[in-house]
């Protein structure tokens, strides 16, 4: 079998140095040219690897100071379900609420947006229809935790008390009860997970590091008849949240 990277091997060695204790929590680790001469390597390959196990979040980088073991992060658990969509209002404050947090929001519409190619092609819409958009900023306890950016078209939410997602009587109540009071039944979420790196812009709003790694969900929403009526980009940073899918078993 063919060897792995150098830099994977000493990434390998010092996680379970770690994680065995040889260091301890806060504890500063000796510096890339130390580790290069103990490991026989070049220093660029101290550096990739401590570089990988700060992604992990096992170390920590201080500017002008050192690399130190980081204290074990807190991460929740989101169970992304269909019990998850059928529960009264905002999924993700009830999903705060389990776990004995306070889930609120900060958000922005924006009406009579035309639609972009790409979110025109997810929306089954022609492009430049009409939708209204929003971006959400999701805190826990206060904190920043999630992001989120919604399309509605308005070719189904126009002239109804709806029309405005965080705006009317049912104000911050979520997509599929919204969209019931209008008489859209929504029937089914689709949802696509995939891994990236943090933008300058996500990094400001998460408070986290540019390039840290988030997942990306792209959601859609769609009714009876198969037809769109929502689709968003929800935005999770790794060092806040572990994202479990739940399935139903179909019984013979």
């Amino acid at each position: 079998m063919p060897r792995e990277a150098p830099y994977l091997e000493v990434a390998d060695s010092l996680r379970a140095r770690i994680l065995a204790g040889e260091w301890e929590i806060g504890a500063r680790l000796p510096s890339r040219a130390q580790l290069a001469e103990e490991y026989g390597v070049g220093r660029n390959v101290t550096q990739r690897a401590m570089d990988r196990l700060i992604v992990e979040g096992l170390l920590e980088g201080r500017a002008g100071s050192g690399t130190y073991v980081r204290k074990p992060r807190e991460r929740m658990r989101m169970v992304r379900s269909r019990h998850r969509e059928r529960r009264n209002g905002s999924p993700f404050r009830a999903d705060m609420r389990e776990q004995g947090r306070a889930g609120t929001w900060e958000s922005h519409s924006r009406a009579r947006v035309p639609a972009p190619d790409a979110i025109a092609e997810r929306l089954a819409i022609t492009p430049g229809d009409l939708c209204v958009t929003t971006r959400y900023e999701f805190l826990s306890d206060g904190q920043p935790v999630q992001l989120s950016e919604s399309w509605e078209p308005m070719a189904i939410t126009d002239g109804t008390p709806v029309v405005l997602p965080e705006m009317g009587p049912l104000a911050g109540m979520g997509v599929v009860e919204r969209m019931r009071s209008i008489g859209v039944e929504v029937e089914t979420a689709v949802e696509v997970p995939r891994p990236s790196r943090a933008t300058q812009a996500q990094a400001n709003l998460l408070g986290i590091s540019v390039g840290d790694l988030v997942l990306e969900i792209e959601r859609t929403y769609y009714d009876t008849d198969g037809r769109p009526v929502e689709t968003a980009d929800i935005v999770v940073p790794d060092a806040r949240w572990e994202v479990a899918y739940e399935f139903g078993i179909d019984r013979p």
